[in-house]
């Protein structure tokens, strides 16, 4: 990777990400793009930033011709319970703006991301070590737009030869964006509650396992995917990769070590509690591990600690 095109830059994954990027590759060398311009973003004030909506394929080639990009990681998307709520615009966004970025990509011959997600699975899917290969029925917009987004992926590179890779993306967690529509955000949300009122209500019930991981994990597999001998990769759209399974009550416990005086209630929002039952319990990252070297270096606690450490000061901005 030489010149990275990064969509949906501002979001939770393209806010790290981004950061990540430009000290690995240099500032000049990774362009954040989004529908959004908020001047205060780092993102913004600390590198190159265009506007970009990605439903417009002519600006995304004219940006990448700009620039002479070799790499796109699009991230641009409408999340889970977003997607729920407006299912015509998820599909308008999410299928729409991944089949103009695989053009471009295919005209330009650029090395391509997309994240998937557990999203893709579905109830019928193996609930515990779910497969790497396995069935895939979501009952969700945002799911059915992941499954075919893989499938899509795949498509351009057996028929077009364009380099894509993909990871199925389970809940992040992170300090350095506000949540975006997700059924996992819980576990966000969970972090500024307790330091601005020591109580969180969740919208996900107790008992309700879902995988996680903690940002610097999920940038540091992007990066290792990307890097990684493309002959290695088999199972390249998409990856199954996770760090941990857990439920509200876990949280609970986690942050109560460093804040004995918190306390987690339940309100439950029966469309998330659905969507998150649909989904695997803890899956299987073997396939990752073996052809690139996937790992993780945050536990929950670990992760807890950090995430109270980095919102403290977040907060008292």
């Amino acid at each position: 990777m030489k010149t990275i095109l990064i969509t949906g830059a501002l979001g939770q994954i393209g806010t790290a990400l981004t950061t990540r990027l430009r000290e690995k590759y240099g500032v000049e060398n990774v362009i954040a793009t989004d529908i959004q311009h908020p001047e205060t973003s780092s993102v913004v004030k600390n590198g190159i930033f265009e506007y970009l909506d990605v439903t417009d394929q002519l600006s995304m080639e004219q940006m990448v011709e700009k620039y002479e990009v070799d790499t796109m990681i699009h991230l641009a998307a409408l999340l889970s319970a977003t997607a729920e709520a407006k299912p015509q615009l998820a599909w308008e966004l999410n299928m729409g703006g991944l089949m103009n970025a695989l053009e471009v990509s295919r005209i330009h011959e650029l090395k391509f991301f997309t994240p998937s997600s557990i999203g893709a699975f579905g109830p019928q899917t193996p609930k515990d070590q779910t497969p790497q290969l396995t069935l895939q029925r979501p009952t969700t917009m945002y799911g059915v737009t992941k499954v075919s987004g893989e499938l899509l992926c795949d498509y351009y590179h057996m028929k077009f030869g364009v380099d894509t890779r993909s990871v199925r993306f389970p809940g992040l967690i992170s300090y350095e964006a506000l949540p975006g529509g997700g059924t996992t955000d819980y576990a966000v949300d969970i972090y500024y509650e307790a330091l601005k009122n020591q109580a969180y209500t969740s919208f996900i019930d107790k008992g309700t396992y879902m995988d996680m991981m903690y940002m610097p994990d999920a940038v540091d597999a992007i990066i290792a995917l990307m890097e990684a001998p493309s002959e290695k990769l088999i199972h390249r759209n998409a990856f199954n990769v996770s760090a941990m399974s857990v439920c509200p009550e876990d949280f609970e416990q986690a942050i109560q070590a460093h804040m004995p005086a918190f306390k987690l209630s339940y309100d439950v929002d029966p469309i998330r509690q659905t969507i998150a039952e649909s989904w695997p319990n803890a899956i299987d990252t073997t396939k990752a591990r073996e052809e690139w070297q996937f790992d993780t270096q945050y536990s929950l606690d670990r992760m807890t600690a950090d995430m109270l450490e980095k919102l403290k000061t977040k907060l008292l901005k």
